[in-house]
């Protein structure tokens, strides 16, 4: 990309986990970059941050902030996009937001670039970034969908703490170690740190990520039942999700049952896979070769196995699909849509 124009860039949420990540992936991927800015809090500004040979100092976000800026890519918190993607909009800066602020928001494409690119075009100054457990879904069953179609989908999701933060990582560093130690476990983050009930996480498995809705299912599920619906463009696929916090650091695992609404061919489904664009199929039971949390984590791709026809459903797949919540399901989805978006500024 070193022949195209440069960017003036802002990290919004620079601090934190995704925002490093995406610092990181901007200088892997050689993005043309002419300034960078990173922003955070208050609390977290005056920090420097290393980007390729430099060092940057960490400003705090502000209106003014985003004046020159081209691409801002917004990981700091639903308020905190709600009242400054906005005013980087009205700067002129494209943003790509990695938050729930505007995924449902029908003037704003919900981009994953392996299955909708084609509604990057569409924006009006904000590109929204999927929840992490929709990305890796939607990715794996793109393929299926434009061959078969899909009618129905049941997923249980197995989810890294690290999508709750850098406290919930702490605390099941710490609640381990008191078990192993047979000291009291003292739950303090999780399942969701501002509701006054918490539950262990070390050596245990929680059945609720975010809220409950008035339905009975959890915020998180429902972005994933809304989040298909709308990257699929197909309001017609029937989604139930179960989302469940296990005590793994990083990569999000999901066992998913897809109803498929034309005959198929096991081989066919797995070639597809095996082919499909951000795919990687990991799928011997001969060799108990299988998608792993502990192998995805740190690598861009998705990962699919246990790839099999439904037992009683003949039009239906099992598969299991894995792939790391802080980079798949936010920094690199989001880094993706930035370089889209500087080639078509460049072409």
């Amino acid at each position: 990309m070193s022949s195209q124009r440069l960017f003036n860039v802002a990290v919004v949420g620079a601090t934190g986990a995704v925002g490093e990540q995406i610092i990181r992936l901007l200088a892997e991927r050689h993005f043309p970059v002419n300034e960078l800015k990173l922003l955070s809090s208050a609390r977290s500004a005056g920090k420097t941050v290393r980007f390729r040979d430099r060092e940057v100092t960490v400003r705090e976000a502000k209106p003014e902030s985003f004046e020159g800026v081209d691409i801002a890519l917004f990981s700091a918190g639903g308020d905190v996009s709600r009242k400054l993607v906005p005013e980087a909009v009205a700067r002129g800066a494209v943003c790509i937001d990695n938050t729930s602020a505007f995924r449902m928001d029908p003037e704003v494409p919900l981009i994953v670039p392996e299955v909708n690119i084609d509604k990057i075009s569409e924006h009006k100054g904000i590109i929204a970034n999927p929840n992490c457990s929709t990305i890796q879904m939607v990715v794996a069953l793109k393929p299926l969908y434009d061959r078969f179609g899909i009618s129905r989908i049941i997923v249980s999701t197995y989810q890294a703490v690290s999508g709750a933060g850098a406290k919930a990582i702490a605390e099941l560093l710490r609640q381990t170690k008191d078990a192993l130690e047979q000291k009291e476990v003292k739950p303090d983050v999780l399942p969701v740190a501002s509701l006054p009930v918490k539950h262990q996480i070390a050596f245990n498995a929680i059945p609720q990520i975010d809220k409950f809705t008035d339905n009975g299912f959890t915020f998180e599920e429902m972005k994933m039942v809304n989040e298909t619906k709308k990257i699929m463009g197909d309001d017609s696929i029937q989604v139930t999700a179960t989302c469940v916090r296990i005590p793994v650091i990083y990569g999000h695992s999901e066992s998913v049952y897809v109803e498929l609404k034309n005959d198929f061919d096991i081989e066919e489904v797995r070639s597809l896979l095996a082919s499909a664009p951000g795919v990687v199929l990991e799928d011997d039971p001969q060799t108990q070769t299988y998608p792993l949390a502990t192998n995805a984590a740190g690598k861009l791709e998705t990962f699919v196995g246990r790839v099999r026809r439904d037992l009683y459903n003949p039009r239906a797949v099992n598969m299991w699909i894995v792939s790391d919540n802080l980079l798949k399901g936010a920094a690199w989805n989001a880094v993706q849509i930035a370089e889209y978006i500087a080639i078509g500024q460049h072409e």
